[in-house]
């Protein structure tokens, strides 16, 4: 079977820049992914695939080569776009802790600065698991206190939905995010992993916001198992997915399924695109796998970045969807 292109822009001549037409290093997303396998011997460049040999068509990956990988993202990416610091926030959750791991070690700790975000009513566990992610790192950080900011706006609006505040609290976290990203020439490093990003389970411009996601290819299972290869504190690992948005709040009662069980099926309907009835035949009920890809259908507008009307000849993310913006 004949493979598809690596990106929208296979087909395109390749980018040029600098003096001589000399292709720029770095120039596309695969760069990383060249770069960690490119000077490695053939016998060794096969073990060292994201998906282990024994275990293609499940959910287990190449913990090593993902780690690796991804490192490679970030640093790349990161100096691609000019800059050598990063920003997260560290919320006490194992996402947020996996995504400052990887920072720290494609960055250096003394490049990046994990911001611990709390409201008012989140769980004191919640910031001391904040804590330890950022001395077991060694990394910078410090603490704002949302409330005064989050208060002020629904007190004066008379907002007391749980979700529109929630909604409010994660994108005043990316408020103060991009703001120290401006203050310390830095990029800001997503948390959202491809579970919550498929489902929509995120807040559009809020926790769904960055310049760089390491995590947005990994399911939830991907991103419990890459801790444990990291070393995340093994509490953070082990308690319940939550945003913390409200007193008792957890991801998977919101969702009505585990991640685990969610992951299965994203993997055999995205991965693998399987239709519904080899999904049902597989195991899985109807009314589950309907109302996830109902949940991936209506959530698309998350994924993407804001339609534009086509009016010229090359209309950005319709056909012009360079990765640089440089080569024009």
């Amino acid at each position: 079977m004949k493979k598809p292109p690596l990106s929208a822009e296979a087909d395109c001549p390749p980018h040029r820049g600098g003096k001589k037409g000399k292709a720029l290093q770095g120039e596309d997303q695969f760069s990383h992914i060249r770069r960690a396998t490119h000077f490695q011997s053939a016998p060794h460049r096969a073990t060292m695939e994201t998906f282990h040999g024994d275990h293609k068509g499940s959910l287990k990956l190449n913990m090593d080569f993902v780690q690796e990988l991804l490192v490679q993202f970030l640093h790349d990416e990161t100096r691609n776009a000019g800059f050598s610091k990063g920003v997260i926030g560290i919320s006490g959750g194992v996402d947020s802790a996996v995504s400052a791991f990887l920072a720290a070690q494609a960055l250096g700790k003394e490049n990046t600065l994990g911001v611990l975000m709390p409201y008012k009513s989140s769980s004191p566990e919640s910031l001391k698991d904040a804590q330890a992610v950022v001395k077991q790192l060694g990394v910078k950080s410090e603490t704002v206190d949302i409330s005064p900011m989050v208060d002020a706006y629904c007190e004066a609006h008379k907002i007391s939905d749980n979700i529109r505040r929630g909604n409010i609290m994660a994108r005043m976290r990316m408020i103060v995010l991009y703001d120290i990203s401006a203050r310390e020439s830095a990029l800001v490093i997503g948390t959202s992993n491809k579970t919550e990003i498929m489902v929509g389970y995120g807040t559009i411009y809020g926790d769904t916001a960055s310049a760089l996601n390491p995590l947005g290819d990994l399911y939830k299972t991907h991103v419990w198992a890459l801790a444990e290869k990291l070393d995340v504190p093994k509490g953070i690992i082990d308690k319940k997915p939550t945003a913390d948005l409200w007193t008792g709040q957890t991801d998977e009662d919101e969702l009505g399924f585990t991640y685990r069980e969610l992951d299965e099926l994203l993997f055999r309907m995205i991965d693998e695109r399987r239709n519904d009835e080899e999904l049902v035949k597989m195991g899985f009920k109807s009314d589950f796998i309907q109302k996830v890809r109902t949940l991936v259908r209506k959530n698309q507008f998350k994924r993407r970045p804001p339609v534009i009307a086509k009016i010229s000849y090359r209309t950005l993310n319709v056909d012009f969807r360079y990765v640089r913006d440089w080569g024009m």
